[in-house]
């Protein structure tokens, strides 16, 4: 995991909360906690199908013809 891996994550979550508070000026540190942790899970999330979506695209060279 490389700095502009971690960034992102951080980057991610900072929208979350300031959306969450845009949302509801009185949010509570739960509600906080829980946008955050979306924000940055969401980061993670979207780099795994990217990673899924590169390898999929590829076929494997030892792979039998399908007929």
């Amino acid at each position: 995991m490389g700095i502009l891996d971690i960034a992102g994550e951080i980057a991610g979550a900072v929208v979350a909360v300031e959306g969450a508070e845009k949302l509801d000026p009185n949010a509570g540190l739960l509600t906080k906690g829980v946008a955050a942790f979306a924000g940055a899970l969401e980061s993670l999330v979207g780099k795994k199908e990217e990673e899924g979506d590169s390898n999929e695209a590829a076929p494997d060279a030892d792979a039998a013809p399908q007929a």
